[in-house]
């Protein structure tokens, strides 16, 4: 390496230049450990002056490599190499983040004459090709990684994803199903995909699969909306499941429409059967003749049906619209 007379400020500019000595400045300093690697394997890795021959300038004949200096001292590095890492993941594979800690090995920095870290360099065929310096968005590094000629689209993952809640809103369980567990063959802890197969077997009225299949999530991730979603959608089914004829609960309200029990159940039934704007309709009417109502259980009752359904669903906009409209009134 330094046999090559490389010199960052001859190719990327004076922000980069100097000699080695004298400390690093960062703009910023903070204490703590070094950042996590978000990937396993060769994807992200660190490196040591040792290995530094092997990880960056021969890996690189093959695949283009990053190389992020830092040091645990330096405040924007840890805001830059989270994003770093997130986005070499995203790339799938087109190209690598090496990092290497300058406090331990500054024996290369000190080599490429960097004075400021956080900084990336980027390599190609053995030979460093662009750099840049300090913490910077996601969408710059995306450039930064694009003009190395590495594409970066969505993963396998996300596409199958994508293609999969597409199916379910269309109505296509199988279909769904199908993309759901082709992606939890990939990433088995996969919350998005676990509560999607979920719901699959809810709509397909399997609730024993579905239960056990929910029982998937890891439990450090049971916060997700997606797990809290497919959650209620079970809970949801369960109370549909002991919910009478629609007809004869239809037959109750008309003929009294001050029985709430029966207009509750109807909303309920109507939920199972995806007629989720008048299952609101049916609770918002609960509220509007007697708000407090078996304790306020249309209001809660609603709010179950929009962590069921997500609140991005129409029907929950719907739904929340209606009921802003009964509290402020």
């Amino acid at each position: 390496m330094s046999g090559s007379g490389y010199s960052v400020s001859g190719s990327f500019g004076g922000a980069m230049s100097g000699g080695y000595g004298g400390g690093y400045d960062t703009g910023a300093a903070g204490s703590g450990s070094a950042p996590a690697s978000a990937a396993a394997g060769d994807l992200i890795k660190d490196t040591t002056t040792q290995t530094f021959m092997q990880d960056v300038m021969e890996a690189s004949m093959q695949t283009p490599v990053l190389v992020d200096f830092w040091a645990p001292w330096c405040g924007p590095c840890k805001q830059l190499t989270p994003v770093l890492e997130s986005v070499v993941t995203e790339a799938g594979g087109a190209v690598r983040l090496v990092k290497m800690n300058i406090e331990e090995f500054p024996e290369i920095a000190g080599q490429m004459g960097i004075q400021s870290i956080p900084a990336v360099v980027a390599f190609k065929q053995g030979q460093p090709v662009d750099a840049f310096m300090g913490a910077q968005p996601e969408s710059q590094i995306k450039s930064f990684i694009e003009r190395l000629g590495v594409k970066i689209g969505p993963s396998d993952t996300q596409v199958m994803l994508e293609q999969a809640e597409a199916a379910r809103a269309a109505g296509d369980v199988t279909q769904a199903a199908q993309a759901y567990a082709g992606v939890l063959s990939m990433d088995s802890d996969n919350v998005k995909a676990i509560a999607g197969l979920t719901q699959c077997f809810v709509a397909a009225d399997e609730l024993d699969r579905a239960k056990q299949t929910l029982e998937m999530t890891p439990e450090d991730k049971r916060d997700d909306q997606d797990y809290i979603a497919a959650l209620k959608a079970i809970e949801l089914a369960e109370q549909a499941g002991q919910v009478d004829d629609l007809a004869d609960l239809r037959a109750r309200i008309e003929a009294n429409p001050a029985d709430h029990q029966a207009r509750f159940d109807y909303a309920i039934g109507l939920n199972a059967r995806g007629e989720k704007q008048e299952a609101v309709d049916q609770l918002i009417e609960i509220m509007r003749r007697d708000r407090e109502w078996n304790e306020d259980g249309a209001r809660q009752q609603l709010l179950q049906f929009f962590e069921a359904w997500g609140f991005k669903d129409p029907a929950a906009t719907y739904g929340r619209r209606k009921l802003s409209s009964i509290l402020f009134a």
